[in-house]
Parts: C-alpha cells; structure tokens; sequence
C-alpha cells in the first residue's frame, strides 16, 4: 500500500506526486523523490523497481522479507534492513524495514509493523536546512528513529527481568521463574540480532571509503553508531543479569531442598531415639532387670521424652526446626 510519494526541492517539499510521475521528477536536477510503502504486494515492488531502476538482487530480498539487518552497496544506491521491535504486551513483535536509497532518491518499505514514520518526514521538513543534504539526509534520519525505539523496548525489559528478581526472593514457584527468566533471555537474544549486526554496517557509512549518498554525513550516522554500542552493551549487561539470575535461582532451589533434608533428618532422630529404647526393652531376655521394676514402663518413657526434649532443643537452636 503506497503510504506517500513526495517530491522535494532544495530542502523543501514540492508536491506529492502519483507513482507513474517519479521517473520524470528523478530526472530534474536539485531534487529528489522520497516514497513510502507499507505490507507492499510484489506488483507494487516491481512498479517500484522500474520507477528507480533498482538492483534485481536487492529487490528480490525486499520481496522475499525475512531479512538480518544489513547495510548493502549496488553501484551508488544503498540497500538498508532494519528489523522493527515493538512490545505487544507481554510479547516483543518484530516487523522489517526495508530501505533503497539512491542519489535522488528514496524508497521505504515496512512489513509487519503498525509503527509508520509520518513523524520522521515531519521531523525531516521542519529542518529544511537539514533535508538539502538530500537522501542521504532521510537514511540517517529513518535509521535513527528505528534505533531510537529499541530504547524502550530495552527498558522494558529491565523492568520485567527486575519484577521476576524479586519473585525469586518472594518464595514464589522456582520453575516459574526459570521459565520466565528464559523467556526475557529469548527477548534479549531477539534485540541482539536486530543491533548486533548494524554495528559494523554502519561504521562503514561515516569511517573510510563512504558510498557517494552519505557523502558529509559521517557525524550523523557516527551519532547512530554510538546508540548502538550503548544498546549492545546495555543487551550484554541484560544477558549477564540474566544468566546470574538463574544461577541463584538454582541456588536458592538448592538451599530450600537442603533445608527439607535437614528438616527430615531432625525428625528421623526424634523418632530413632525412642524406636531404639523400645527397641531394647522389646528384646524380652529373661535376665533383664528392669522386667519386673514397677518403675520400669515410666522410666522408659521418660528417658524417651528426655532424650528426644533435649534433641529437639538442640535442633532448634541450630535452626533444623
């Protein structure tokens, strides 16, 4: 679905246009055609494809979707994957952006996503000044702002992996825990393979041989780098806390099956002690005094009671009851 089809002149917008008039503005000097697609089917690809005379290897990955993040070079266009993060509740949803960006051009196409960038092309014409660095200009400022919402998605997830640590504290279900533990991890891993990946493609946009389209833009794409690192090392930071989390988890699992033995341990000895005097007396030797003592029956039961009185006091000051 053709979202817009703007054409721009010297920083500034000139007229939205219908597809069939890009090519004809691609050729007037000074500007350039900025085109936004949502869901796009393959008719609309293809139409956009002989509008900017794309590359064949890049418009079949717009296609296919399902794309890692990556930043490709065809000749002096630009071929850019970005994965979208959105929190859906309690699920992290991923959708894709895919992003063609010429000399006087660019072309956008997300899937899977409800988050547009109407407020991006917003941002882009209150800064005309800005938006006269043409293309390239509106490649940094897409890739910024699809960065830029990985940053709640983050802090998202660091309220939830905190919520789950003080449930590992609150006596509650250790399996639960474990199991939710593992579901933020998978979240974490998700974020890792949507930033991971940009980190070396972007440093080639403002270090070294720079492509032609991103020409005198090295500070604002440095500026997207450095989100990034920030990003992966606060998703390196989730993942150790994450790890130790389930660490002491098992711990603590380990702790409360230790306190069960010692529990059971405590009462197996309170019961030995009188099994065994009963034990003894139950023997029925002919030649055993206490048989015939009229004190012997009380006298066995209080060294039951005495002994297993003193045993219990002494477990519960050492904590075993």
């Amino acid at each position: 679905m053709l979202v817009n089809c703007v054409v721009y002149q010297d920083g500034t917008k000139v007229a939205d246009i219908a597809q069939g008039e890009i090519h004809d503005y691609l050729a007037k000097p000074g500007s350039f055609v900025w085109v936004a697609l949502r869901d796009a089917s393959d008719a609309e690809i293809e139409e956009m494809s002989r509008q900017f005379d794309l590359h064949e290897l890049a418009v079949e990955d717009a296609r296919h979707g399902h794309q890692r993040p990556k930043i490709e070079e065809y000749g002096d266009e630009l071929f850019v994957v970005l994965h979208v993060l959105e929190s859906a509740g309690e699920e992290l949803h991923v959708g894709e952006v895919n992003i063609f960006t010429g000399p006087n051009f660019v072309l956008s196409i997300r899937n899977r996503t409800e988050q547009g960038f109407l407020g991006v092309r917003t941002r882009c014409e209150r800064e005309p000044e800005l938006l006269r660095h043409g293309s390239g200009y509106v490649l940094y400022a897409l890739m910024d702002a699809v960065v830029d919402r990985y940053f709640p998605v983050v802090d998202a997830i660091e309220s939830e992996l905190e919520a789950i640590e003080e449930r590992i504290f609150a006596n509650t279900s250790p399996r639960a825990n474990i199991e939710s533990l593992y579901y933020v991890k998978q979240k974490v891993t998700t974020m890792k393979h949507a930033t991971g990946p940009l980190l070396d493609a972007i440093g080639r946009l403002y270090g070294g041989r720079v492509p032609p389209v991103c020409a005198g833009l090295g500070e604002y794409f440095r500026d997207v780098y450095d989100h990034l690192v920030r990003l992966n090392q606060a998703l390196d930071a989730l993942r150790d806390t994450i790890t130790t989390a389930i660490q002491v988890n098992l711990a603590m699992i380990t702790i409360g099956e230790s306190e069960v033995t010692k529990r059971l341990a405590a009462y197996a000895a309170l019961v030995a002690v009188p099994t065994m005097v009963a034990g003894v007396y139950g023997m029925n030797f002919e030649q055993m005094p206490e048989l015939k003592w009229a004190w012997g029956y009380p006298f066995a039961l209080a060294i039951m009671v005495g002994v297993d009185a003193l045993l219990f006091w002494r477990f519960r000051k050492a904590g075993w009851l």
